[in-house]
């Protein structure tokens, strides 16, 4: 059996892979998974694009089809209440949107 001696390389390699994960590991734990999302604003330069209204039934945009909102849409995650076209934002249940599509 061979003695594990370990060389100044070797020590050198994990310190810089050390120092490479650690502002990584900061990242990450400031956003634990489960955290709340924020409000999307209406500001936001996608959600204008997408002409993203809170109330589906004051929007004036000829693609909406009555009954359509965020809540029957495929990309709302009830759970979370986020949508997949907007990452880490949170969407009105109520709201609408150009790229609504409905819930398969």
């Amino acid at each position: 059996m061979t003695k594990y001696r370990p060389s100044r390389r070797h020590f050198l390699v994990q310190a810089a892979v050390a120092a490479a994960v650690a502002p990584l590991l900061t990242i990450i734990a400031r956003q634990p998974a489960g955290a709340e999302l924020y409000k999307l604003p209406l500001d936001n330069p996608q959600a204008k694009a997408l002409g993203y209204v809170e109330n589906a039934a004051t929007t004036k945009n000829p693609a909406y089809k009555p009954g359509s909102s965020c809540s029957n849409c495929q990309f709302h995650n009830a759970e979370t209440g986020g949508c997949s076209l907007f990452a880490n934002y949170a969407v009105s249940p109520k709201g609408w949107c150009a790229a609504w599509a409905k819930k398969a």
